[in-house]
């Protein structure tokens, strides 16, 4: 229980009191928290005051930078170009493994909120001015700072700029229908396929995740999946031809970035994952019949590069997080004119 609610507190969305309170229930993700007067969700941001609840961190960001597109991971969605990247602290998530857990946890671990004020107008000014296409809501869970979110995504949005969340895809049907139309690209963390590693090493569950996989897709919204890849954890050839498998189903232009993992926050003792390891993920995908497959975290591989589906051109060459040759035309192969599933900056 905090003794006051602080400079970044704001009344929140998609919440109501509880069975006719003080308790409230939270609707913005999956959790679905009940929450007592005085305490707070899961996140650690979204705190019951008096029968109301409050967002904790609402134009306080704590990390703000301009990143290429590549690095969220988006590979098809205006390649080569620059967004404005930002994150307030706080996740409705507990991952073991968390490498942001400095800023994703702190509200629970170093039991404080750290941020500058910066509004969402001066968001939306500061990414035109640092040239950027784009705003991510990114580092952290951006489901936790969604009133902040939605109100900077208004703004870009009537500013030609495109929206952008990387997420663990833990929001709820009704989030999602709140920011449609605002929201225009989403890389969603698909962490596994199996529900029993979502609750012991990651704290949430996985069929809200693919249920939000599913209805960004139907939205319109451009996605891309992450699986970071875990020695002994998550790698099984049997985990990874299910989630290739279901993401097929969804569409098989989903481009799967399967990454390399290095231990970090509570998982410093396992080993990064060995590069054959990824190989044979992305082997897997696309025998699976996904389009493209990228492998993440390892610098220089082959993966990294679009490649066309039917002849194997290189239509986007990458080094990295850069992007050092598109060689589409209007959208298609250069050598066989098939048309490539990617979102380029429109004309003007």
């Amino acid at each position: 229980m905090s003794g006051e609610l602080g400079a970044g507190a704001v009344r929140a969305s998609l919440w109501r009191e509880w069975r006719g309170g003080p308790s409230v229930r939270c609707f913005l993700c999956a959790h679905h928290c009940v929450i007592a007067p005085g305490e707070r969700g899961l996140c650690g941001v979204r705190e019951n005051w008096e029968g109301v609840l409050y967002t904790l961190v609402y134009g306080r960001p704590v990390s703000v930078a301009v990143d290429p597109i590549e690095k969220k991971p988006l590979f098809h969605f205006l390649p080569g170009s620059m967004s404005l990247s930002l994150a307030t602290v706080g996740c409705n998530f507990s991952c073991l493994f968390c490498q942001n857990a400095e800023i994703s946890q702190m509200p629970k671990d170093q039991k404080r909120l750290a941020g500058r004020y910066l509004s969402p107008g001066e968001v939306v000014q500061t990414a035109l001015e640092s040239g950027c296409l784009s705003v991510s809501y990114t580092y952290t869970e951006p489901t936790v700072f969604y009133e902040y979110a939605r109100d900077c995504a208004e703004l870009a949005a009537a500013a030609g700029l495109k929206n952008v969340f990387v997420t663990n895809g833990f929001m709820t049907a009704a989030t999602l229908r709140d920011i449609d139309g605002l929201l225009h690209a989403a890389n969603v963390d698909l962490k596994s396929f199996s529900d029993e590693f979502y609750r012991k090493v990651v704290g949430g569950r996985l069929k809200p995740v693919l249920d939000s996989i599913r209805r960004l897709w139907a939205m319109g919204v451009w996605v891309e999946v992450t699986t970071l890849l875990i020695p002994g954890m998550n790698d099984s050839e049997e985990e990874l031809r299910s989630i290739a498998t279901f993401l097929v189903s969804v569409s098989p232009d989903i481009p799967w970035h399967v990454s390399r993992f290095y231990p970090a926050y509570r998982f410093r003792h396992v080993p990064p994952t060995p590069v054959t390891a990824i190989e044979k993920a992305l082997s897997i995908g696309r025998d699976a019949g996904l389009h493209y497959v990228y492998g993440g975290n390892v610098p220089g591989h082959s993966s990294e590069s679009t490649r066309c589906p039917d002849c194997g051109e290189v239509v986007l060459d990458r080094q990295g997080f850069q992007l050092v040759r598109n060689s589409l035309h209007e959208g298609r192969c250069p050598r066989c004119g098939r048309e490539i599933a990617v979102h380029e900056k429109e004309a003007r």
